[in-house]
């Protein structure tokens, strides 16, 4: 009797401590799990067949997009624009489209199409419009919990490209980099969409930024930017601890560069890369977050809007060598040093796997497997991206063993799992 209370006891305390474990909610988002390209799957092919990975389906009618894909175990979310509205698609694993529901204006002028990647926790979906409207959507209805104008009701300040901006979770809170002349960044209640806080303004338009969240010397911050610096704030309060100029606007006030790429956090050193010729740098955050110096400068390793991924001390991703080309580029996270460079068709983006790289050519949607290794640029499998329509700057994404490519108005899945 003693031993089955001890383990009836022993049971209830294990499973106390696994519920407790389990209180933080996972968050899927843009880019994987922690927003750097990199996504967890494994059991992935090392090789694709000679003609590429079987199709498994193609999901049409979803919206003019450049946006990014996330997927539960049993649900795939998506943004693309129709007519003049935002619209985020909820499909199956097998590409049916259960529902599509708006979330706001569109943007109308300089490539309108969606670029809000969804970000979902629990049964919240986050979506953030080209016009700034800010929503939280019921992930399994669609069905509008609450809304919030951010330009309306924050004065937000978009450049020429709207805002393409994929919202970002911290604890309790929404964020948004709005800019403008009221504040820098905004958080909202995640329940409600009330605001928590605001930062202080820079006086400055938005960028085309997704923000990231880092954890420095055991704090949390949120790094972010304007059309010229990129800035850090303290998750808690909003206060800004540092801000780096990395960008100087033309004497008509237009932006030179357009600074797209998450942030690249790792070992107190924050990376940053927006092509267009202008140098990337690594700066070194200080011990207590409230400054920052350039540890050093690159101006080969120039990302333009592609994002970039750092595995085992190696960074990769592709170059800017002119509007339409680029090569692709492996550097050393601590010194600097570009270990090499390879020529892949044209620049474009990158996420990483199960130890693979998978590279997509911008201009004609050329897909590259290759082993992420600082030796070598080792090519093993490649194939042709054959739906869709406009550039391939859509991120890829990779849930349940599917390569997921967005391409104008359609959805790919492309079964990459290894024969069991």
């Amino acid at each position: 009797m003693f031993k089955l209370k001890y383990l009836s006891f022993s049971f209830i305390a294990l499973f106390s401590f696994v519920c407790f474990l389990k209180v933080e909610a996972q968050i899927t988002q843009f880019r994987g799990p922690n927003r750097d390209g990199i996504f967890p799957e494994k059991g992935l092919l090392k090789q694709w067949p000679e003609n590429g990975p079987k199709t498994l389906w193609v999901a049409e009618e979803l919206g003019k997009s450049n946006a990014s894909t996330i997927a539960t175990e049993n649900r795939i979310y998506t943004t693309g624009n129709i007519d003049s509205l935002e619209y985020v698609s909820c499909l199956d694993l097998q590409g049916k489209i259960l529902w599509q529901k708006p979330y706001g204006k569109a943007w109308r002028n300089s490539f309108p199409e969606a670029r809000c990647t969804p970000t979902l926790e629990e049964n919240r979906l986050y979506l953030l419009s080209g016009m700034d409207q800010m929503a939280c959507l019921h992930a399994q209805t669609g069905e509008t919990i609450w809304k919030v104008d951010l330009h309306e009701k924050y004065q937000s300040d978009w450049d020429m490209f709207g805002v393409s901006e994929s919202p970002l979770l911290v604890d309790d809170k929404i964020i948004a980099s709005i800019g403008g002349e009221t504040a820098m960044v905004v958080a909202l209640d995640k329940m409600t969409g009330e605001l928590i806080w605001k930062s202080e303004s820079m006086h400055a338009k938005r960028s085309n930024i997704t923000p990231a969240l880092i954890e420095h010397c055991g704090k949390k911050y949120i790094i972010t930017a304007n059309q010229t610096h990129v800035v850090s704030l303290s998750a808690e309060s909003g206060e800004i601890m540092w801000s780096f100029q990395h960008n100087y606007l033309s004497k008509n006030g237009d932006n030179t560069t357009i600074l797209t790429n998450v942030p690249t956090y790792h070992d107190s050193c924050l990376w940053i890369t927006s092509g267009w010729d202008v140098k990337s740098s690594m700066l070194q955050i200080a011990p207590d977050g409230k400054s920052v110096s350039e540890k050093f400068a690159d101006q080969t390793f120039d990302n333009a809007n592609h994002g970039v991924v750092l595995i085992d001390g190696f960074l990769y991703g592709s170059n800017f060598t002119g509007r339409q080309s680029g090569k692709w580029v492996c550097m050393n996270w601590d010194t600097g040093e570009i270990v090499w460079i390879a020529d892949f068709y044209n620049k474009g983006p990158i996420i990483s796997a199960d130890d693979m790289l998978y590279l997509c050519d911008e201009k004609r949607g050329n897909m590259a497997l290759v082993k992420a290794s600082p030796k070598t640029f080792e090519l093993i499998s490649e194939f042709k991206i054959k739906y869709g329509s406009g550039p391939y700057w859509s991120r890829p994404a990779i849930y349940n063993g599917m390569l997921l490519v967005r391409h104008g108005e359609v959805l790919v899945a492309y079964d990459i799992r290894e024969n069991i």
